[in-house]
This record gives structure tokens, sequence and C-alpha cells, in this order.
């Protein structure tokens, strides 16, 4: 393979004049730092003094020299990656693709060990000073690999780790392959880096260690919210937000408008700053408006939240309830709706992600549409997640997390018809038609958590999301059958973004949710509906690939009934 050509636009883009698309690309600022491509002598001279400290001084992997400088045997065929704090080289490492690697050497018959790929890349030397080592730095070069990994075809990255850093290297999806090499002192274990892999660790990862000190280091996150974000989502969020009345905020917000409308086949929606609770309550009181009594429907902790806003505010409505964990009666609910008159409503969770029930939407709409009632649903925890239409629906309620893979902080009101002329007897924050009238924008407005969610709506693809949850949800269905949980939901009626894990007799779901942290897996255990049950639950709204779950697995199989035998010392990879 050809030498890795540093980019011949670098300096220019690192100017602080340069166009802000060109800085980007070249250079990540974090913290006061900055991830580059070496291409000024200083730079290369620094990289070869930081050489010596580290593999001579402190690893003595190399015989010491009078110059106090170590150049690389490669170094004419090196692209390194530096990180500088001003003008001081922090950290460096460098990378090659051309073989034999240094590997080849080191290793007989060294191709066997690795799995299918299709164009590899050797990470070496690579250095950090003392007071830069942390998680900041060696992300910002990794986030640089991944970058430069997509521009050269990468899909496979070796490295030498040393072996005083092992546990930091997992965290970043390495994984070890033959045995030690090096003497002594200076002993490090090859592993590889499958490049689709890590870039999925990366998105899930939320703290490395060398985070403030007593948090947990947390490199998986499988709850239900936030769900991982993508660099494209990241990138803008970054961004510097636009005025909310600029003609440039205004075509924005009205394409992700579109977009939204387009994913869920309804016609109107409004996006507004808040949760979706917020949202919920702006239903609540587009019904209290209509003046109609209604039906809501409880399964869950969700079910119950969208009841007691019914209450707040002022709703004439009955509840119609079946215990968690099970699907409501469809008899029962036939008969709530034949008692309702014409024009009233019926409000209700579809996924309910308390316990991981999808219930019946498809149904419902064809209950109320057979007794002329206006359907409302809470779709926040399904859209994205499942096929799903709305056209049939009065008003449905969304965000911009979970299954659209956004930030949090933006709440979606979908709407079927306009509601300008509906009365103005209401807060004027939870007005729909306000709202409306006002082209989506009658308050001030968050340019950046709206471009985010543009983001993730250009980048997911949705048409074929829903089938790949539906075959991990079975899949690790499959893998929990050795554990000693038990699943909440039947298959039958269940959403497969989430999983409701109930322990079986003599289990915490508590201490599990806590060691299972220690070991680097956040799952859902803290709400406070989830402890008063006893229950923990894994997401898989993220898309965590199957090599992550399949460690959580172990992790649960390793539990006994008794949770003081479930040790963190077990994730040890």
């Amino acid at each position: 393979m050809s030498r890795i050509s540093p980019f011949p636009h670098l300096g220019e883009a690192l100017r602080t004049d340069a166009p802000p698309a060109l800085r980007s690309a070249a250079t990540e600022v974090t913290a006061g730092l900055i991830c580059k491509i070496a291409d000024s002598p200083d730079e290369i001279e620094q990289i070869h003094r930081l050489n010596y400290r580290t593999f001579v001084e402190e690893i003595p992997q190399h015989s010491p020299n009078p110059e106090r400088r170590l150049v690389d045997k490669f170094h004419h065929e090196n692209t390194y990656l530096v990180v500088k704090h001003r003008a001081r080289v922090v950290g460096m490492m460098a990378l090659r693709d051309n073989r034999p690697f240094s590997m080849d050497a080191k290793i007989p018959d060294f191709d066997r060990y690795l799995p299918p790929h299709k164009s590899a890349v050797e990470i070496r030397l690579l250095a950090i000073e003392h007071d830069f080592r942390g998680r900041v730095t060696f992300r910002m070069m990794m986030d640089e690999t991944f970058a430069l990994a997509r521009t050269h075809g990468w899909d496979l990255a070796v490295i030498s780790a040393t072996v005083r850093q092992l546990k930091l290297y997992g965290h970043m999806g390495f994984e070890p392959f033959a045995a030690l090499v090096g003497t002594g002192d200076a002993r490090f274990q090859p592993m590889y880096l499958r490049m689709a892999k890590a870039e999925c660790l990366r998105a899930q990862l939320t703290e490395l260690p060398g985070g403030a000190p007593g948090c947990p280091e947390v490199r998986v996150s499988l709850i239900p919210g936030p769900v991982p974000v993508s660099r494209l989502v990241r990138k803008a969020m970054r961004a510097a937000p636009l005025w909310h009345r600029s003609e440039a905020f205004h075509a924005l917000i009205s394409n992700v408008h579109a977009e939204l409308c387009r994913l869920t086949g309804t016609r109107h929606c409004q996006i507004i700053p808040g949760s979706g609770t917020l949202a919920n309550d702006m239903v609540a009181w587009q019904l209290r408006a209509l003046g109609r009594p209604g039906c809501v429907l409880v399964n869950g902790e969700f079910g119950e939240r969208i009841a007691a806003q019914a209450r707040r505010a002022g709703l004439d409505c009955r509840i119609v309830s079946a215990q968690w964990g099970q699907p409501l009666d469809q008899d029962e609910v036939r008969r709530a709706c034949a008692q309702l008159p014409a024009g009233s409503w019926v409000w209700g969770v579809h996924h309910e992600t308390s316990t991981g029930i999808l219930n019946p939407l498809h149904e419902w709409q064809a209950l109320t549409d057979k007794h002329g009632l206006l359907l409302c649903a809470d779709v926040i925890s399904s859209i994205g997640n499942v096929a799903l239409s709305l056209d049939r629906t009065y008003l449905a309620t969304a965000t911009s997390g979970k299954g659209l893979c956004g930030y949090p902080g933006l709440g979606i009101v979908f709407h079927r018809e306009l509601l300008s002329g509906i009365s103005r007897d209401m807060p004027s924050y939870l007005d729909i038609g306000s709202w409306e009238a006002n082209k989506g924008v009658p308050f001030t407005h968050s340019s950046n958590l709206v471009a985010a969610l543009a983001a993730t709506l250009g980048e997911q693809d949705f048409s074929e999301r829903p089938a790949r949850l539906a075959a991990l949800y079975r899949w690790l269905l499959d893998a929990l059958k050795d554990t000693s949980f038990t699943v909440l939901a039947s298959e039958a009626c269940a959403c497969p973004a989430i999983v409701t894990l109930v322990p079986r007799a003599g289990g915490n779901a508590w201490t599990t949710g806590k060691t299972l942290e220690k070991a680097g897996f956040l799952l859902s255990y803290r709400s406070a509906y989830l402890r008063a049950r006893n229950w923990i639950q894994i997401s898989l709204m993220g898309l965590p690939e199957k090599e992550t779950l399949t460690e959580l697995a172990g992790l649960l199989n390793g539990a006994s009934n008794h949770d003081h035998s479930f040790k963190p010392e077990h994730a040890a990879r």
C-alpha cells in the first residue's frame, strides 16, 4: 500500500482565519488542546524527543543516547497525529499502512490472528506527557484516527499495547491476540481494533478512565435516554447558534417539520423546546379546550403519568388499566370506546417504556375510527424504533432523543388538523395553535437542538432501523436464557427497544445495576418505579454491537440469585 499522504491544506486549515468547516476537519479543540497531523519541523523535532522520553527513559525499549532524541525506523513512512497545548506537543501516535508492519517481525504468521478485513493500519508510538494523561488526550487522537480511517478505507487497526494500559485500550474496543511481545519492563500485548465496532463503542462512550474522581468508568450506555449520538449530530450541536427569527432558522425548522411528518405519515407537527412531559401537557390542554369526555389507557408508569396530567388539566375521563407488564384487556378498551359519545377522545402510550410493552396502536386507531373518537398517543419511545403511522391519530407526542437518536431537549407534537382556531383559554406556551400560527416559532428556540435533530433525521435510515432492532432483540432474548433474570414482557406484546429484567428469587436489581455500572455498563435501574419493583432494563435504542451484548450477557450469567455473589471482577476482559 502507498504511504499515507499528509494533507497539503493542513497548514492553511490551522490558521485562525481559515473557514470553520476546514478548521474543524483538520483539528478538534477540547479543553484548550488541538489534535492535528504533524506537518512542521518543530512538531517533528518534539515528536523525536517525546519518543525518547517515553520509549527510552520511561519504557526501556531502546538504549539511551546523548542527544536524548529517538527517530523511529519507519519515520519517513509514518503519519504522526499530535495533540498540542499551545506550541507544545503533549501527545502523539504514529499511523502507517505499509506492510510489513513492525508486528510482522515479532509475531510469526501474523495474519492468521487477524479477523477478516480489507485494509489495516498499524498504530505505534503512542506517547502522552505525564501532566496530560487521561481520557481527553487519548480520545482526541483516536477520534482523528477514526476520521482518517474513513478517508483511507481502513477497517482494522493493530497496535502493540503496553501492559500498563490494557484497561484503557479495552475501553476503546481493542481486542488482544497472540502472546505478549518484548522483554523485561517493555512488555506489550498485540491487539486489534475493528473499526466498525470501535465507532459504535465510541458513540456509546460516556466516560473513559481519567474522569472525575469517584465517577464510575462507564463505557457503554444501554439506557433509553440519552442515547448515543453520532459524530454528525454532535457536530451540528456544536455549531454557532442561529437567531430564531432569522430566515435560516425558519428554513431549518420548516424542513425538520416536513421530514418528521413524512416519517410518521401525519400532516402537521410542532417542535417545542422542552421534554416529552411538556408535549403531553400540551395535549392535555388541547383536549381541555374541546370540552369533551374521554378515556386514558394505563398499563405502566407513563400511562399513569398522562392520567395524572389529564387530571391536572381538569379533563373529564375514565381510566382503563391493566397490571404493569401486561397488555390491556382489549374487550374492556372496546367497551370503553363504545360508551363514549362521538367526538370524545382516547389517550394512551404506544410503547410503555417502564415495562417494555408495545400497545396495539393500530387497533386503537381502528376502534376510535369506528366510534368517531379522537385518538391521542404518546409515541415518545416508539418513534424510530418500530414502524409507525400517525395518519389516523388526532394528536401524538414524541421527543428528539430516544429512537430518533438526537439530543434530548425538544418535545414534538403531531396534529392531524390545523388547530389555530381552537379556544385560546390556555397557557400560551401550551397552545399548539399559537405555535402553528407563528410557523413553529412563537418564542425563543434552540437552533442547535433543531440542527442536531435535522442531522439525525438525514443520517438514520428509519425504514430499516426497526428490523435491525427486532433482530437484535430476538438475539438478546436467546443470550439471556441462562441468566438469573426473566424478561417481563412476553415477546408477543413487547417492543424490541427495551428489555425489562426481573431478578429471580433473592436477586437485587439495584445491586446488579450498580455492579454492572462499575464494570462499564450503564443500564436503567435508578428510576423510582424500577427500584420499587426490583427491575432493571436494557435499552437497545443505540443499536449496540452483539459483542457488547455478549459481554453483558456473560456478566448477567455470572450473577447468582444472591446479589452479594455478583462481583465486578467478573467483568475483566
